[in-house]
């Protein structure tokens, strides 16, 4: 009984986890964020194609669905948009469509956990 209880626990945790939505907060200043992101102007450019939600829900892992919150507080990750490429952690294209949203570059995912 003890072990499906914990299995459970696991089971619970380890969902959450994985459905939390990519939320994140644009900082006024770089000393703030997590995270420094460069916009391209290409989709081939990109480390990760972006397409921003409406609503939290919609941003379900990490998989490219940016929520934008109002407050840092509430955000999975702070980041700063940067104006060249060389400062940049993450080099990101903004899409129109969900269904092009995902990373490009894998080897770089571990900075949106």
């Amino acid at each position: 009984m003890i072990r499906m209880k914990n299995l459970l626990l696991i089971l619970f945790f380890g969902c959450s986890f994985q459905l939390r939505a990519q939320s994140v907060f644009s900082e006024k200043y770089s000393s703030r964020a997590d995270i420094k992101i460069y916009v391209v102007d290409h989709m081939s450019s990109a480390d990760l194609i972006v397409y921003k939600t409406e609503y939290s829900s919609q941003a379900q892992g990490n998989k490219g669905l940016w929520y934008f919150e109002e407050y840092s507080s509430r955000a999975d990750k702070t980041i700063f948009f940067v104006d060249y490429a060389s400062q940049a952690d993450l080099k990101v294209f903004f899409t129109d469509y969900q269904s092009q949203a995902g990373w490009r570059n894998v080897s770089l995912k571990h900075l949106m956990y």
